[in-house]
């Protein structure tokens, strides 16, 4: 069974990704989507052994499993993202900001 986040965290890393990176968040759905041209995507939700997000214009579910293997802890909620961040970057051919 995956680790839950308390719901106070849900809410505070699902805020800041789609107020303060909703870039970041199209770059992780055209990465590790089907889609390459999505313009869209929020973060809807996460748990110990992954993110989700609901891309394009319909909304489609994608979840991507975080790079480092699953997690139980806040401060590695930060360090999956960028990580999957990074990926998304190298699969694209984007110069990632630094960080």
């Amino acid at each position: 069974m995956s680790h839950g986040f308390a719901p106070e965290v849900r809410r505070a890393v699902l805020a800041h990704m789609n107020d303060d990176h909703r870039d970041d968040n199209v770059l992780i759905a055209r990465a590790f989507g089907p889609d390459r041209a999505a313009d869209t995507a929020v973060m809807t939700g996460f748990d110990g052994d992954g993110g989700e997000w609901a891309v394009g214009a319909d909304a489609v579910a994608l979840r991507v499993g975080w790079l480092g293997g699953p997690i139980t802890e806040r401060a590695e909620v930060r360090r999956e993202i960028v990580a999957l961040y990074d990926e998304a970057c190298r699969r694209l051919g984007v110069v990632p900001r630094p960080h």
